[in-house]
């Protein structure tokens, strides 16, 4: 596990949240060959790379601590971290995931528990949105767990797929069955208070079972809904992309092309 504190500045605007935790270790081999000797987080987007374009808006919604999960292209990520930091004034430490070639995201979330001591958003690496989704999700996420949803007509296999009682969370996973879904998980989630602290514990019950490795995150997220209330946020309504796929990319620009 290694830490790089840089340069910070208070750059708040009211939330009491101020740190988010991205997960960046993935290659993105379905993005091949584009991401042959890059790690997927780094991809030009419209004349910044994704994550560039992550902090740019996070850190516009009032986040200052950052901390990202490497694993593929560790040395590239780092580099291109350390100058985000200086140009924007913020905080990044980097938490090196050695398993992102075995293990699935739920390993990245288990390296940087000792980084959910408090409030903090997570978000995927792969996600594209602006600091208005963030000023969303922030004021509409006073419990203790908050996930970031979208409302669609039809969903695919590999959409996240959550299931709702009302607007609390009572399932997630890739493979709900599509007649029981009610919207899928966009990557974006809220801990406070005790969902930080019960969030940190059953990412450390999951990975002491033998398929820790090759689970999901949401998987924890699941469990959490069985003992505490899991609440959504719909951010249907503002532009966001999440990058999988070439075309995905595509999409992506285009989009970020009517900013």
């Amino acid at each position: 596990m290694r830490w790089k504190p840089v340069l910070t500045r208070n750059t708040r605007q009211g939330s009491s949240l101020v740190k988010a935790i991205i997960l960046g270790a993935g290659q993105g081999k379905r993005l091949l060959p584009l991401t042959a000797d890059i790690p997927k987080a780094l991809l030009d987007v419209g004349g910044k790379t994704l994550i560039r374009r992550q902090i740019d808006a996070l850190a516009s919604a009032g986040i200052e601590d950052f901390v990202v999960i490497t694993g593929y292209g560790s040395e590239k990520m780092e580099q291109a971290i350390e100058a985000i930091a200086r140009e924007r004034l913020v905080t990044i430490r980097t938490v090196y995931n050695p398993f992102f070639q075995v293990a699935d995201n739920l390993a990245s979330c288990w390296m940087a528990r000792a980084e959910m001591e408090s409030d903090f958003i997570q978000v995927n690496g792969d996600n594209i949105f602006r600091s208005e989704l963030v000023d969303s999700l922030l004021k509409n996420s006073d419990g203790t767990v908050t996930v970031a949803i979208n409302r669609k007509g039809k969903y695919d296999a590999d959409d996240m797929k959550v299931m709702l009682d009302g607007e609390r969370l009572t399932e997630i996973g890739k493979t709900l069955p599509v007649e029981t879904v009610d919207a899928e998980a966009i990557g974006i989630y809220v801990f406070r208070g005790e969902g930080a602290s019960k969030y940190r514990a059953t990412l450390e019950l999951l990975m002491r079972e033998p398929s820790g490795l090759r689970q999901w995150f949401p998987s924890a997220v699941g469990m959490l809904a069985k003992d505490i209330a899991v609440s959504v946020c719909d951010v249907g309504h503002h532009q966001w992309c999440e990058v999988d796929f070439p075309a995905d990319l595509q999409q992506a620009r285009h989009m970020i092309a009517g900013w």
